[in-house]
């Protein structure tokens, strides 16, 4: 058994399709999908399609999902027509007009149902999963961890920072690792990799490929973690689109990475 994370494919449906035609999941295996499925590529349902369809897939709410979402709970409220139209959601709302009516109901119902967070442990060490992060302050250290007590911690984060949150969680470190390197590691998405670079000086690589492709990073390594990065991102730029971004499928079990950059026109 294998455990996958993904992020952030906004709507790039082929790139994906590719990535997980290398990886190809069984269902023995976990696949883990943070968010942020819809908007701005050319196939947003498609990706929704895709994603809701994975072998052991658990799928988690983005900030893109919290937009349509407000958008079709309020109809006609201008707020919120235009924040989702200021964040691409013309492509999603194009995508779900063009398939029947009754498909796109159940599909963004569907959409409402997404949990906010869950975790994965791999070889003893629990993963932290989220859409854009936690708030570091609401954090209180331990000795040992277990399910309970990350459920807990999962539990107390406030709705909203889980989706939005961005600049107060990748610019400090977590707190959850401790100096002998143990403790849970927090995966996210939502902010591509180079913008974290005014956001931080722990970087475990360059944000951008030899290419110019953005792709993941690990941040937070420092003596006091024994040299162990507390935050992953795992948002590949795929919102750029062609020439800035890739979606990206991680294994954590060995760290493998199965990108496919996007390419013009897709």
């Amino acid at each position: 058994m294998s455990t996958y994370v993904f992020s952030d494919v906004h709507g790039h449906a082929a790139p994906l399709d590719r990535a997980l035609s290398r990886v190809s999941p069984t269902e023995d295996d976990r696949i883990f999908c943070l968010g942020d499925m819809i908007d701005r590529g050319p196939d947003p349902v498609r990706v929704m399609q895709t994603v809701r369809s994975l072998p052991g897939v658990t799928v988690l709410m983005g900030n893109h999902e919290d937009l349509m979402l407000n958008y079709f709970a309020h109809p006609g409220d201008h707020l919120s027509v235009v924040n989702w139209a200021i964040n691409g959601g013309k492509m999603t709302v194009t995508g779900l007009e063009a398939i029947p009516s009754d498909d796109a109901v159940e599909l963004v119902n569907w959409a409402g149902t997404l949990p906010r967070w869950s975790y994965a442990q791999v070889d003893g060490r629990y993963y932290l999963l989220c859409h854009a992060g936690l708030r570091p302050s609401s954090f209180k250290a331990r000795k040992a961890w277990s399910d309970a007590s990350v459920e807990a911690l999962l539990k107390a984060q406030d709705p909203d920072d889980l989706v939005w949150i961005r600049e107060e969680f990748w610019s400090v470190p977590t707190g959850l690792v401790g100096e002998d390197g143990l403790g849970p590691i927090v995966v996210a998405g939502h902010t591509p990799t180079p913008y974290l670079n005014v956001m931080t000086d722990l970087i475990d690589r360059p944000t951008r490929n030899d290419d110019g492709i953005a792709q993941m990073v690990r941040v937070g390594a420092c003596e006091a973690t024994d040299g162990v990065a507390d935050r992953w991102d795992i948002d590949c730029g795929a919102a750029g689109g062609a020439g800035f971004g890739q979606v990206m499928v991680l294994r954590l079990d060995d760290g493998e990475e199965f990108c496919e950059p996007i390419r013009e026109g897709e």
